[in-house]
């Protein structure tokens, strides 16, 4: 469930253990720690592929309720098939948000603008750093499109921050769907966690670590996100069903939800938001489960040739259906009507989303707002295929991408208004 990555570096020799790559660029080539020049990772880059785990503007939306609790999607408390009561996935999430929003309250509520730690002069060091963010734009304004518009607003500082992350995370959703992906281990994730660790810890790997070792030392960025996206492709080499959405739910906060509360440090919050922090986090992670279970939606026919089946096994069942109909590609009434309810979740999450997008800083909102408007269009365009996500792939058309655009710039306008 990935699309290709980095054409600047990529981390392919971890998934055959012998330790990630250390790449440089000249030109637009490739090379390896050796000098040799890695042709199966730029061709790789160059063509494209996979399905998406996450999206970059899956950080903004949600609406809070007076005592600042995320809306009530699943209950807190489950039973499992031996009747104990255990703890949900969605209240587990939750937990990680608290946290999350107790790390930065102080410093985004202290001053009107988040203060950002200036650049520290050590002779030899600015240069390079400049040119590791550099890449970084690269990347974003290659694979991201419209959100690299977007983050034009945003004020230096703040634009690069978020560049930076966006390629780790790319990187990282290479690991196990880049072009040495059949042969990942647990143990080259570990790695890769272990490498994030000496990020944080101030020690970077090479160049683009080192941007989002800047990033982390000047804003207050936590490391759990980070670590939770890792576990969410080490569930992918081990799960391949989700027996119900409570499963489906940690999934999607593991690989997407995760970016929301990755950025939302970065992008700020309004200066006269009246939200709670924990709204805003909570915000965040809508937009992200959202557009998780769009990318499931959407890709239901192309997961289902890999032998993967990103729907609840349960509801599946309830309407009459099994992975045989979705492995044959049976667009039937029970699809349909099975079909309808998913997209009518997955919208409630963007729903949500939609009514926290003003909480952020005015410069951070459009990006938010373009990508949540455009992705979703999918749901509408599964719909106007009939249903049928198992050979027609939902996208939305170029014309209705810029007829978007200004739509989200005019709502990005509006000031918050929550009391």
């Amino acid at each position: 469930m990935s699309v290709a990555l980095l054409w600047v570096v990529s981390p392919c020799d971890v998934s055959n253990g012998t330790g990630f790559l250390v790449s440089v660029r000249e030109g637009n080539r490739i090379f390896d720690s050796s000098g040799r020049r890695n042709l199966v990772c730029n061709e790789r880059i160059k063509r494209g592929g996979g399905k998406q785990r996450w999206s970059f503007g899956s950080w903004l939306g949600g609406a809070q309720s007076g005592s600042g609790r995320k809306f009530s999607v699943r209950s807190a408390i489950v039973a499992t098939p031996a009747g104990e009561m255990t703890m949900s996935s969605e209240q587990m999430v939750y937990d990680v948000v608290l946290r999350q929003a107790a790390l930065v309250k102080r410093q985004l509520r202290s001053t009107d603008e988040l203060e950002v730690k200036k650049d520290i002069p050590i002779p030899g060091t600015l240069g390079l750093l400049s040119e590791a963010y550099d890449r970084c734009s690269e990347v974003c304004a290659e694979y991201a499109k419209t959100f690299y518009l977007g983050t034009m607003l945003m004020t230096p500082e703040r634009r690069k921050a978020i560049w930076a992350i966006y390629v780790w995370c790319r990187r990282t959703d290479e690991l196990v769907d880049g072009p040495n992906a059949s042969h990942i281990t647990p143990a080259a994730l570990d790695r890769w966690e272990d490498r994030l660790e000496d990020v944080f810890s101030g020690r970077p790997f090479d160049m683009l670590d080192a941007a989002l070792c800047d990033t982390v030392s000047k804003f207050p960025v936590d490391i759990q996100p980070f670590r939770d996206m890792i576990e969410g492709m080490r569930m992918d080499l081990r799960k391949s069903r989700y027996r119900n959405f409570d499963e489906l739910y940690l999934y999607c906060y593991y690989v997407a939800g995760t970016v929301g509360l990755m950025s939302v440090p970065i992008m700020g919050i309004a200066p006269e938001s009246k939200a709670t922090t924990e709204s805003v986090y909570n915000a965040a992670l809508a937009l992200g489960i959202a557009n998780q279970l769009t990318n499931i939606l959407r890709d239901v026919g192309e997961d289902a040739r890999r032998g993967r089946v990103y729907l609840p096994q349960d509801e599946l069942a309830q309407a009459g259906l099994s992975d045989e109909d979705i492995f044959a590609g049976r667009v039937t009434d029970k699809w349909r009507i099975f079909m309808k309810k998913q997209i009518q979740r997955a919208r409630k999450f963007f729903d949500e989303a939609e009514k926290g997008v003003t909480e952020l800083s005015a410069a951070s909102r459009w990006p938010v707002l373009a990508s949540l408007l455009l992705y979703r269009r999918i749901l509408d365009e599964i719909e106007a295929n009939d249903y049928n996500n198992f050979t027609k792939r939902a996208y939305v058309s170029k014309p209705k991408k810029l007829i978007a655009l200004p739509i989200a710039y005019a709502k990005s306008l509006v000031p918050s208004t929550r009391t």
